[in-house]
């Protein structure tokens, strides 16, 4: 037999409280520095708080990983109560998390018993890793064959955002003014896929939002052989309920998911991309 198996994963899954609860995954948080003030991302200070105080300051928070010895603090517990953990991540290409999570289990001695994976994806991308966990974990699993598992799922993961703004980006200093100026003159709506960990540019749209989210959805899902679990819209606030209401309508004439969870994200995604952001998130089929 072996030991019952923790599902672990860094803030940036951007599962709402309600999925963290009904699938037992836990998480540790990212930080965020605003100024002076230094919170953890665990939803204390909201996408809705950093939008007020950028358009009002001008300036954004900087996030930073998640540190080896938080990671030694929070698996030692877990470790303590007897669950093997299988800890997923941010894209190690996007943040210095991943790496982190691994000095960790090398200081603490316990690689046979923590397990990282490295999602490849952001956000609820990475999420929908998390939930594939759980569900093998409840169908019984060792951590080291569900980690194993996950890995070949990685890839599978279909992480996509359209943003209704580049301002955000230009700011944070992942893409250039003049290129932010372009899509801002021109009406262009960037789409961002993750590609072998990194995020990059698919596509433009243009036109309203409303018209740009409903054409973004209909060719994410257009001719996809999906897994049929679960789908994810995450939005970085800002987005009119009506509006996500008419889009899960739309996720569900368009693939047979069983469920399609709305989900807001948190601030490591919601600085570096701004208000009006929206993905469809869900792991193809092979």
């Amino acid at each position: 037999m072996h030991r019952p198996v923790c599902i672990t994963y860094d803030s940036t899954c951007d599962l709402t409280p309600a999925l963290l609860e009904r699938f037992a995954i836990r998480t540790v948080p990212l930080t965020i520095q605003s100024g002076e003030r230094v919170f953890p991302d665990d939803g204390s200070y909201t996408s809705a708080d950093l939008y007020a105080e950028y358009r009002k300051e001008g300036i954004l928070p900087k996030t930073a990983a998640v540190s080896p010895q938080e990671f030694c603090a929070f698996f030692e517990k877990i470790l303590a109560e007897g669950f093997d953990i299988v800890h997923i991540d941010i894209s190690a290409d996007l943040s210095g998390t991943c790496q982190n999570a691994l000095m960790a289990v090398s200081e603490l001695g316990a690689e046979e018993r923590i397990h990282v994976v490295d999602s490849r994806q952001l956000s609820s991308g990475g999420g929908l890793l998390a939930l594939q966990g759980a569900k093998l974990r409840d169908q019984g699993m060792a951590a080291k064959d569900i980690a194993r598992e996950l890995r070949r799922l990685a890839p599978l993961s279909d992480t996509s955002f359209v943003l209704d703004t580049l301002e955000y980006m230009w700011k944070g200093g992942r893409c250039s003014g003049v290129a932010a100026l372009g899509a801002n003159v021109l009406k262009l709506k960037p789409c961002l896929e993750m590609r072998e960990g990194k995020l990059v540019v698919c596509k433009k749209y243009r036109g309203s939002m409303d018209k740009v989210y409903r054409q973004y959805i209909t060719e994410r899902l257009a001719g996809k052989k999906v897994l049929e679990d679960w789908a994810f819209i995450t939005h970085s606030g800002e987005v009119a309920e009506e509006t996500l209401q008419e889009l899960t309508a739309l996720v569900k004439t368009l693939a047979p998911f069983r469920e399609v969870f709305v989900t807001q994200a948190g601030c490591t995604v919601s600085s570096h991309c701004g208000p009006g952001t929206l993905g469809v998130l869900f792991l193809r089929a092979e």
